[in-house]
């Protein structure tokens, strides 16, 4: 039976982290597995480190590093054949290991479960979740990179990619995914069952703020991996929204009331756009996703500019 060393990145989550170490312990235990939990800490000042540690987990501090490093810190010190990452505010159902495990090899390389909000969560990340949820009526899906709250690999692979990029704040996820693909890795995203991200935005001022830290990894992807079309795409969509933004205020501030209205309309297509392709055929589901999508370029805009001066303030490495 080979080891499993489940790594869990941390920043100031001792509401969750008990949860969080108690279903990943079922799932090996379901999966009937060896296993190491291994929390990575950030330097929290609630109780998180404390918690983790009278669950069994190994504690490291490791303050004043991106959240890539955490992760790499933590497989660093793993001793498993498989390294399993997630997020200290992810609650893993019990069939979780014993699923992957079995597909891993035959079907994906690197897998990952779709995720879920509670019930309890507002609107906006209800739906921002379901954006990324793939169809109920296929239970596996080829996906061309995959959102490190959960992954699930040999050690091999997290070890012929050197592991997570640790220069960047945000988007490590996707820099990672690009850099397996082209070491030949095939990414498979599963919804026979779903992890809950119970570290959902309460509020609206929350997941503006996430998303537009979120956000202001564009430059630095892309001085990493050169121009592509999978990573301008939205910076150019977000370019293009606040160029049409521009020329309504202009037309507006000129008299041209109707130039102005239709220009703003035209401005809001993107988002429409995105919306559309993600609602799943819900009519509801679109007209919410309408709005966070044109929010969300607003967003990226102005990270990009904060980016460019370097005003993106360093966020804690949360897991």
């Amino acid at each position: 039976m080979s080891r499993v060393s489940i790594i869990i990145p941390m920043y100031n989550e001792a509401r969750h982290i008990g949860r969080t170490l108690l279903a990943a312990q079922e799932a090996a235990r379901q999966a009937r597995q060896d296993c190491e939990l291994i929390v990575v800490d950030n330097g929290s000042d609630d109780h998180g480190p404390r918690i983790a540690n009278e669950l069994g987990a190994r504690v490291l501090i490791v303050p004043g590093v991106h959240i890539g490093a955490l992760r790499n810190r933590g497989a660093a010190v793993a001793s498993g054949e498989w390294l399993a990452f997630i997020d200290a505010d992810m609650e893993m159902p019990a069939d979780w290991l014993k699923s992957l495990l079995e597909m891993e090899g035959r079907q994906g390389d690197v897998l990952g479960l779709d995720l879920d909000t509670p019930g309890q969560a507002p609107w906006f990340a209800q739906a921002w979740q379901r954006r990324s949820q793939r169809p109920g009526s296929r239970p596996l899906h080829r996906v061309q990179w995959l959102p490190s709250a959960n992954l699930l690999m040999r050690r091999a692979w997290f070890e012929r990619v050197d592991g997570f990029d640790e220069t960047l704040r945000t988007g490590e996820d996707k820099d990672f995914s690009l850099r397996l693909r082209q070491a030949g890795a095939q990414l498979l995203l599963v919804n026979e069952s779903v992890a809950l991200h119970w570290g959902y935005e309460g509020s609206w001022r929350e997941w503006m703020s996430k998303e537009l830290w979120r956000q202001g990894s564009h430059w630095q992807l892309l001085r990493s991996h050169g121009p592509s079309l999978r990573l301008l795409r939205f910076p150019a969509l977000s370019i293009g929204t606040w160029g049409m933004d521009l020329l309504a205020l202009i037309a507006l501030l000129q008299g041209q009331a109707r130039l102005g209205l239709m220009l703003l309309f035209i401005s809001t297509l993107p988002a429409l756009v995105l919306s559309l392709r993600q609602s799943q055929r819900d009519p509801r589901l679109a007209l919410q996703l309408w709005t966070l999508h044109g929010v969300r370029l607003h967003l990226t805009g102005a990270a990009l500019l904060l980016n460019l001066f370097q005003r993106n303030a360093r966020r804690p490495a949360r897991g």
